[in-house]
């Protein structure tokens, strides 16, 4: 089994959740609530590592809080 670090975003225009998967390519999708998009997710993933071993364009590191004055 292979973990995947995905972004979740709410779309202000449709109100969708949006997430994707930073660095690979075509791992993207969408959906009204978090568990419909996780099951998404996981199934673009599975029909993307068909094709074999994906190449990651980025490595997801984490995410900063920055303060701005």
């Amino acid at each position: 089994m292979r973990n995947f670090t995905a972004v979740v975003e709410r779309d202000p225009a449709t109100g969708l959740l949006v997430g994707y998967v930073p660095g690979f390519c075509g791992a993207h999708s969408q959906a009204e609530s978090l568990d419909e998009l996780n099951a998404n997710l996981r199934e673009v993933i599975e029909m993307l590592l068909e094709d074999g071993e994906p190449r990651m364009d980025a490595e997801f590191v984490g995410t900063q809080n920055l303060a701005v004055a």
